[in-house]
């Protein structure tokens, strides 16, 4: 497969990645928008007091989802863009959101490792304290909290509800990572073929043909096809005799006697 080949493959390539990527940065976000404004976190955010693990949880869980699926959308329709524009600097810019998108999701990915029952634990905590609360100072708002709760929430459904939770985010964390190192890959490919001048239209690369020394420059083909059809035709073997004979040609085609 030769060079040109290559990088029309590349680029097909790259337009597939970009939509598989802003499809994922779609997913991020609406995974994102669930978590934070869903009923199952949101009923335990708000009755957690100020200050608490979950509530820090649930605030960087936002903000980072929605940086990442911006990081992805970006990343994808500067490709995009430069792929079909044929932009090292455009995709200079998508290369470098892809690699801030896989430096996130790595962190993602190690947390998920590290700390897979953080948020269970956060929101059963919540849980511990509002009980509590409610049982030994029989207060009405904690009650009302615990119930609130309960009609959203048992404890065996907090369980299943985050297990399901925690494989989606490891799902779109595997697809993430696979397709930001692809993606890199074919961003900087592409990079070097427009830095080097190897376009698929080869766009700005015209050659000067040579000429002759003294010789008339080439004009344009919409001019060579303009005089070409307004050119008279082509003379004959007796006309141009005559035309190199000169004025000799309206006395006969003989010369003209000269004083001696």
């Amino acid at each position: 497969m030769g060079s040109w080949s290559r990088v029309r493959a590349a680029k097909c390539q790259m337009l597939a990645t970009s939509c598989f990527v802003l499809l994922l940065g779609l997913c991020v976000a609406t995974a994102t928008l669930l978590t934070h404004f869903g009923a199952h976190f949101a009923v335990v955010s708000r009755v957690s007091p100020e200050g608490s693990p979950y509530k820090a949880l649930h605030h960087w869980a936002f903000y980072a989802g929605i940086g990442l699926a911006g990081l992805l959308t970006l990343g994808a329709a500067l490709s995009a863009t430069a792929t079909v524009r044929e932009a090292g600097g455009l995709m200079a810019g998508g290369f470098l959101c892809f690699a801030l998108a896989f430096c996130a999701l790595v962190q993602v990915a190690v947390w998920g490792v590290h700390s897979p029952s953080q948020v269970e634990d956060a929101m059963l905590d919540v849980y511990d304290l509002v009980y509590d609360q409610a049982v030994k100072g029989r207060s009405g708002a904690r009650w009302q909290e615990l119930v609130a709760i309960q009609d959203t929430d048992c404890l065996r459904a907090i369980g299943s509800f985050l297990r399901t939770h925690r494989h989606v985010t490891s799902a779109l964390t595997g697809a993430g990572l696979a397709a930001m190192v692809y993606a890199m890959l074919l961003s900087s490919f592409l990079w070097l073929a427009i830095h080097e001048g190897r376009s698929l239209h080869r766009k700005g690369a015209y050659a000067l043909s040579p000429r002759a020394h003294g010789g008339r420059p080439q004009e344009p083909s919409f001019f060579r096809r303009f005089e070409d059809t307004h050119a008279p035709p082509p003379l004959s073997e007796e006309d141009a005799l005559n035309d190199r004979l000169g004025p000799s040609r309206h006395l006969g085609g003989r010369r003209p006697l000269q004083d001696s």
